[in-house]
């Protein structure tokens, strides 16, 4: 790694940390830049580990040392801020002092993830990066084998996402489904039993479910809002439910994926 010192928070080596807490500008940054933010020196490692090239990285002056057996190795450059630049750059006091941007890993197929998978958790349209993170920490531990995040959810790289995750978003293998369709096929030609959680009346309960599981499962969760849309709920192959008492109905999507992975593993 090659330690730089900054002083000034409007270098412009810093931009890729700039106005962190505005979420449109991260949203039309990062995908067109092809970078993530990954916030602390446990996330940086992980993702590091996962084959994740940092561009950069921001740490304050007092955390070089904790960055320098995470990248040290690395032809990476590491800008050494005091800690009001650091604040100033991103918007926000850097409690954890360290933060990387880094490169986005091209996105493996679908088949390519579900190969010699036995569960998997599907995604579809959530919303909110804090549930994604959340249900990435709840496959990891848990152990789904793979995560597959529809075209309208929210983004598990986004920077709120792996903070929630605890990292674990590297070490889960996930990919985007850019068809339903085809994900369908894909899933169906790797003898996937699809099962959607939903509220319906002729659904199957979960405790049933698992006491006579297939070999191979895919669950799927739905948004926050109004759950499983229409066409993933008519192409599942079974329609789950998580039996509830005292008048609730549902429970939040990242709780109800954790619920269902572990009576599913368990």
């Amino acid at each position: 790694m090659r330690l730089v010192p900054v002083t000034d928070a409007d270098d412009p080596r810093l931009d890729d940390y700039r106005g962190l807490t505005d979420t449109a500008l991260r949203t039309i940054r990062e995908p067109a830049g092809g970078l993530y933010i990954a916030e602390s020196t446990k996330v940086i490692a992980r993702a590091v580990a996962a084959g994740h090239r940092p561009r950069s990285v921001l740490v304050q002056e007092r955390r070089v040392e904790d960055i320098r057996g995470i990248v040290g190795d690395l032809d990476v450059p590491v800008y050494v801020v005091p800690d009001d630049v650091a604040e100033s750059v991103t918007g926000f006091a850097v409690h954890r002092g360290t933060i990387a941007s880094m490169h986005r890993p091209e996105l493996p197929t679908v088949r390519d993830v579900i190969d010699g998978a036995s569960v998997v958790l599907i995604l579809e349209n959530i919303g909110d990066h804090t549930n994604v993170g959340a249900a990435f920490r709840a496959a990891a531990g848990l152990g789904a084998d793979a995560v597959l995040v529809s075209p309208g959810g929210a983004d598990p790289l986004y920077r709120r996402s792996v903070r929630v995750s605890m990292g674990t978003v590297f070490q889960v293998p996930w990919t985007r489904i850019t068809d339903w369709d085809a994900a369908v096929a894909d899933l169906h030609a790797a003898r996937f039993d699809i099962a959607a959680l939903a509220l319906r009346d002729d659904a199957v309960t979960l405790d049933a479910y698992v006491a006579d599981r297939p070999e191979r499962v895919a669950l799927v969760m739905g948004s926050e809002g109004d759950g499983l849309s229409r066409t993933v709920i008519d192409s599942a192959d079974t329609v789950v439910t998580i039996p509830m008492s005292g008048g609730v109905d549902s429970l939040n999507v990242a709780s109800a994926a954790a619920v269902a992975l572990w009576a599913v593993k368990g």
